[in-house]
């Protein structure tokens, strides 16, 4: 049985310390087994990440059975909602840092001010977002090209995704708070409430079931809403309505303070131009391949869906190496942090490249789930193989990011992101694929090239330590 150290020499099963961070718990993050700290962080993290991902599954299968404009609308409506996630995610990463930050060094009542006031700028951003959102929804489908009939009754279902982003951008933001204090079992209860809802609710409204009204596709629209809106209520009366968590807001926490709204934005905003970036990159790759036709761009899909969604556990292994990060930094230990993101690093470098090893030896066994069409089945098993053989060092790029933006250093990661994807890899793609005559080939190669080459400049820049002096 494999045990950890703790800082009383205490010896601990590894299904401890699971069922711990199951539990919750009240651990002090900055002493005693950074593995087991990491554990604890890491699996109910993991479950979130993955959460987060059913919701846009459960829309999809339920809205499958009203046809193809039904799932159209779905589709189209997520690539803009993927924008409002950018967001949500880049004020939960400004959220995380601070409050990690103050709980490192003991001042809980730093962090819960930090908290009040990622509320209040959450309030803002999501306030703008849903006016411009419900104002320009025809116009947002006229850019995405939508046929008259997807227009037609897609116009509700983008009007209240967006008009009620507040729920989205609330869920990540409120959860960010929690895995900044080391609550992550809390954000994991939140994502369990808020898909259960949504798991209920959406045949009940999309098909009209017992006493409630069938509203189509705009009820899964709804259904999301009000299933991501009873998480965020769960969430908030965890962390302002409880007086046993790990941080207690008090009304006096909520006396505005412009310098500390402030330095929030300014951290929040390079995180949201970060993961911006990364959202545009894989746009305009898909535009590259569209070139080459509609087998080779449902090719790339399914592969980019199939290496993206096991992803997950890497991201929330990512995620507890940056509170790990804002925590020690606080308390006065950078070597500890720096030795927390080695070790998640290496976890999902393993993890990663384990991955891609099945990847490169069973590829078309794996795309064969999710396609029968052998011209489909051919480009997305060469690109799951392809990307493969970078798979590894893009685990430890992901968790060196994270570990810049766990210490409030938003904009490195934002300039590795601009270089390395805008600068090189997308001119790579362009030239392998249009020049060279590599065709969609070319795109997975420039992808996996890209993924050694951002792993480098990541873990160079990381090793240089400047990170460790950034005041929060």
């Amino acid at each position: 049985m494999f045990t950890f150290e703790g800082a009383n020499d205490e010896k601990r099963s590894v299904i401890s310390i699971i069922r711990e961070s199951l539990a919750g718990t009240d651990r002090d993050l900055t002493t005693g087994s950074i593995g087991a700290a990491l554990i604890v962080l890491a699996i109910p993290m993991i479950l979130e990440m993955s959460m987060e991902a059913l919701f846009a599954v459960v829309d999809t299968f339920f809205v499958a059975k009203l046809g193809a404009a039904a799932v159209a609308v779905v589709g189209l409506t997520e690539s803009i909602v993927a924008l409002i996630y950018a967001v949500g995610i880049g004020l939960s990463i400004g959220a995380t840092a601070t409050v990690s930050r103050r709980c490192g060094e003991k001042d809980l009542d730093g962090a819960a001010r930090a908290a009040t006031h990622a509320v209040y700028l959450g309030l803002a951003v999501s306030a703008a977002l849903g006016v411009a959102g419900i104002a320009l929804a025809p116009q947002i489908y006229g850019i995405l090209g939508a046929e008259a009939e997807v227009v037609a009754i897609g116009l509700p279902f983008m009007r209240i995704m967006l008009g009620a982003n507040a729920v989205i951008v609330f869920l990540f933001l409120l959860n960010g708070i929690f895995r900044g204090a080391g609550d992550a079992a809390i954000a994991l209860r939140v994502l369990i409430v808020a898909n259960g809802s949504n798991i209920i609710l959406d045949p009940l409204l999309i098909f009209g079931v017992w006493i409630f009204p069938e509203l189509g596709v705009t009820g899964a629209a709804v259904a999301t809403v009000i299933g991501r809106g009873i998480g965020v209520a769960y969430a908030a009366w965890a962390l302002f309505g409880r007086s046993g968590g790990r941080l207690v807001v008090k009304r006096e926490h909520w006396r505005f303070e412009p310098d500390l709204l402030l330095s929030l934005a300014r951290i929040s905003a390079t995180a949201v131009l970060q993961l911006l970036v990364t959202t545009a990159t894989w746009s305009v790759l898909v535009a590259i391949i569209a070139v080459f036709g509609s087998v080779a761009i449902a090719g790339y899909q399914i592969g980019l869906r199939i290496f993206i969604f096991l992803l997950l556990p890497v991201v929330g292994i990512a995620n507890a190496a940056a509170t790990l990060v804002g925590q020690n930094l606080g308390a006065g230990k950078p070597d500890r942090a720096e030795r927390s993101v080695w070790i998640a690093g290496a976890s999902a470098a393993g993890i990663l490249g384990s991955l891609g090893l099945v990847f490169v030896m069973f590829s078309r066994p794996i795309v064969g789930i999710f396609t029968a069409d052998e011209a489909i089945a051919g480009y997305a098993a060469d690109c799951l193989r392809i990307v493969g053989y970078g798979y590894a060092f893009y685990g430890l790029a992901i968790v060196t990011e994270s570990a810049f933006n766990g210490a409030g250093d938003t904009w490195t990661p934002t300039w590795i992101n601009l270089v390395v994807l805008w600068m090189f890899e997308i001119p790579l793609a362009y030239a392998l694929a249009r020049y060279f005559g590599h065709g969609p080939h070319g795109v997975f190669w420039s992808i996996s090239i890209a993924f050694t080459i951002w792993t480098i400049v990541a873990v160079l820049l990381f090793r240089r330590g400047k990170w460790k002096l950034k005041s929060v």
